[in-house]
């Protein structure tokens, strides 16, 4: 079964959202920057986890930009 994450970046590279996913990684960003910071608690676990949600946007921001590619590539001149 799909994570929710990957189903949520499925939904936007399917809708063309490059806006929407870009807010996706900003967030993820920051909350791995905030995490790192704070002491007092091992943290590696949610850090190892939005990691891999990272590599996931990441995924499908390079399936939008190749999808924005072909249309370029196949489009009127």
């Amino acid at each position: 079964m799909p994570r929710a994450i990957e189903q949520i970046v499925n939904a936007y590279v399917r809708l063309k959202n490059r806006r929407g996913l870009d807010a996706l990684m900003m967030h993820r960003q920051r909350l791995v920057v905030d995490l790192k910071s704070r002491s007092g608690y091992d943290f590696s676990l949610p850090i190892d986890q939005i990691d891999e949600e990272i590599a996931i946007i990441e995924e499908g921001l390079g399936r939008l930009k190749a999808e924005f590619a072909d249309l370029g590539a196949t489009g009127p001149i």
